[in-house]
């Protein structure tokens, strides 16, 4: 494809923030027909510079400089650095541009100083992972892109996630906090999991082998719920199946081993039987368990503890 006919062909942007968000969403917007004007960033960052020179553009160490004739400025700096970001941002001289930033936490109103500078603003936050940068724009395919803002705004979010291959749909400031809990969730909540469980195998002194094993189980447990029409119907375990022999034995030696679980595992059971509740009543078995777990006596064990060293305590 020529490179004027580009779905994002005549769209000049500056990123702001050269993390591995932001070095992605540029290098996405590059390969799909943009300009990128500058990179800016901390001063002195490798990182920027890098990106820059890859682009083969300025890269900038002030905020204040910034420049002013792009018609996008993208904004993909740190959750706490949003605010002060779009305030240092702020002039008059940026009425003609939108800028998106790249959070989940936040809807357009953290850009209000832009807003009131008359710039367009909103979000585009793609609900992915980003342990490293992704440089092929082919990664993007399928991402949900979470906008908010303005409609000028919510339209060049849209034109950007559509050029990326994937998909967009408002997410309003007030839906912000628990829609990014929910991610949070499914992304660092998942790995959480797993690096529990391997922990508490290290504990138990149990061989590398097994230690793999488990990544290996949640792989395929991941697949099979991703492939399925509700994920919900993919849970497998003794919680799902209300067998309650099982999870008593399981937290029983929880209490005794590793106490600081016991509330994670129950909180996880009764999780379990309420996504199976979601699709049709539950059975007697499954019945039966959650009204154990919803005994006090269940969580009286002795006081928590943090699970600080994978090794065994020595006596």
């Amino acid at each position: 494809m020529k490179e004027d006919h580009l779905p994002l062909s005549g769209l000049d942007f500056a990123l702001v923030g050269p993390g591995r968000v932001g070095a992605s969403l540029a290098l996405w917007a590059v390969a799909r027909g943009a300009s990128c004007l500058a990179v800016v960033g901390p001063h002195g960052s490798p990182r920027g510079r890098e990106l820059g020179e890859r682009l083969g553009v300025e890269f900038v160490g002030s905020l204040e400089l910034t420049p002013e004739a792009a018609k996008l400025v993208l904004i993909a700096v740190p959750d706490p650095a949003i605010g002060e970001v779009a305030r240092r941002l702020a002039s008059p001289t940026r009425r003609r541009s939108v800028a998106l930033h790249a959070s989940g936490a936040f809807g357009a109103g953290v850009l209000a100083p832009l807003a009131a500078a008359g710039c367009r603003v909103g979000t585009l936050h793609p609900l992915r992972a980003f342990p490293v940068t992704e440089e092929d724009v082919t990664a993007a395919a399928g991402i949900f892109f979470a906008l908010d803002g303005d409609p000028e705004a919510r339209a060049l979010g849209r034109r950007l996630a559509e050029a990326f291959g994937g998909e967009s749909g408002v997410v309003g400031d007030e839906l912000r906090p628990l829609y990014h809990f929910a991610a949070t969730l499914a992304a660092g909540g998942a790995v959480t999991l797993l690096a529990t469980a391997q922990a508490l195998g290290r504990r138990l002194g149990l061989p590398a082998a097994a230690l793999h094993g488990y990544g290996q189980l949640a792989r395929g447990a991941i697949t099979a719920a991703l492939s399925a029409p509700d994920p919900a119907a993919a849970i497998t375990g003794p919680a799902a199946r209300g067998d309650l022999a099982t999870v008593e034995r399981h937290l029983a030696a929880l209490a005794a081993a590793a106490p600081e679980l016991v509330p994670l595992a129950v909180e996880l059971a009764r999780a379990a039987l309420a996504r199976c509740a979601d699709s049709g009543p539950l059975e007697p078995a499954q019945r039966a368990l959650l009204e154990r777990l919803q005994r006090a006596d269940l969580l009286d064990r002795p006081k928590d503890r943090v699970l600080t060293s994978d090794r065994p305590e020595r006596a």
